[in-house]
């Protein structure tokens, strides 16, 4: 029987502490859902664990983790017994664990934020774009790699979340201008 080939501990520590929050961060924004995103940021490295892939520099396995986080979340709401089940979010709230610590306050508050509040109420393929480009400040072409399309279709998607998060967290409409008071 062959034994299964895993990654050192070393390169899983150094893949976890550089590229971690990202990872996170990113299954975050997709699943809008804490417990999810951390079972699929739990799975990617998993993944990376046993997975052959051989990594040419820094920014190569960080464009990998996040295009598996990616694809883990696109696969979890795919799953037949999403479309069934009620999550506690869904139900009513956070079940906020006795003793919750500073995780939990930093967690509150980047959902309080009211950048991040719009950029939840994006579609999925808005989301994830912005959400690398600003927070992950990757480049269009970085990230068509890394969802799966082309540059220009990233270009696209970003301009229309800017949009949206714009009328979102401005809501005047466009072309009506503020008188502004005589001195």
């Amino acid at each position: 029987m062959d034994k299964l080939k895993t990654r050192s501990e070393k390169f899983m520590r150094h893949a976890m502490a550089a590229h971690g929050n990202s990872v996170y961060l990113v299954a975050l924004a997709q699943t809008r859902s804490v417990h999810d995103a951390q079972d699929v940021a739990q799975d990617v490295f998993c993944r990376l664990l046993t997975d052959g892939t051989a990594f040419t520099s820094d920014e190569h396995l960080r464009a990998w983790l996040l295009r598996v986080a990616v694809n883990r979340c696109r696969e979890l709401y795919r799953m037949p017994w999403r479309r069934r089940v009620e999550g506690a979010e869904d139900a009513g709230g956070e079940l906020a664990a006795p003793g919750a610590g500073t995780e939990d306050a930093a967690l509150a508050e980047l959902h309080a934020d009211p950048v991040w509040q719009a950029l939840q109420t994006l579609p999925e393929k808005l989301r994830v774009v912005a959400l690398l480009h600003y927070v992950e400040e990757y480049t269009t072409e970085e990230i068509a790699r890394v969802v799966g399309c082309a540059p220009s279709t990233v270009r696209t998607r970003l301009h229309r979340a800017r949009k949206r998060m714009r009328q979102m967290l401005d809501p005047t409409p466009e072309g009506e201008c503020y008188e502004q008071p005589a001195v």
